[in-house]
């Protein structure tokens, strides 16, 4: 298997974070919520109303349209490489699904809102998000290989 090296890229990384912090702090101060892009898409599904359904929808939008906007700044699209099947990121989403709603808060959510407004519900979620993420990475590849 081709071993893939991650770019180090301290400054856009760095501009992407405070974006994402910029844009936690306009929601949270503007409508009073959380930017949890789990919850904020579960709430666009099942929206109870359209006051809920227009602001979710401007979000996930934004969050489609954002590439394009790189693209105008740049002239480059972002690139995106995703090495698994179309089937195995459906089965991963249903998972990441199931696991936002059981740990009430997605990582966006609990790793950027949650633990800047020093909430416990986030203090214990992050550190088994990022503990879980660690063994996942280590078993794909160093234990079976991928």
């Amino acid at each position: 298997m081709e071993t893939v090296i991650t770019p180090f890229t301290p400054g856009m990384s760095f501009a992407g974070g405070l974006a994402i912090g910029l844009g936690a702090v306009l929601l949270m101060v503007g409508l009073g919520r959380i930017l949890g892009a789990t919850g904020i898409m579960s709430g666009l599904i099942f929206a109870e109303n359209n006051d809920e359904r227009s602001w979710r929808l401007f979000m996930v939008a934004g969050m489609i349209l954002a590439p394009l906007a790189i693209l105008a700044v740049t002239g480059e699209m972002p690139e995106v490489n995703v090495p698994i099947s179309p089937a195995m990121i459906i089965i991963g989403g249903i998972i990441v699904g199931f696991g936002a709603s059981l740990g009430s808060g997605c990582t966006s959510g609990h790793g950027v809102c949650g633990l800047s407004r020093l909430s416990v519900r986030s203090l214990v979620a992050v550190p088994i998000f990022m503990t879980t993420a660690a063994i996942t990475v280590f078993l794909l590849r160093h234990v079976f290989g991928g």
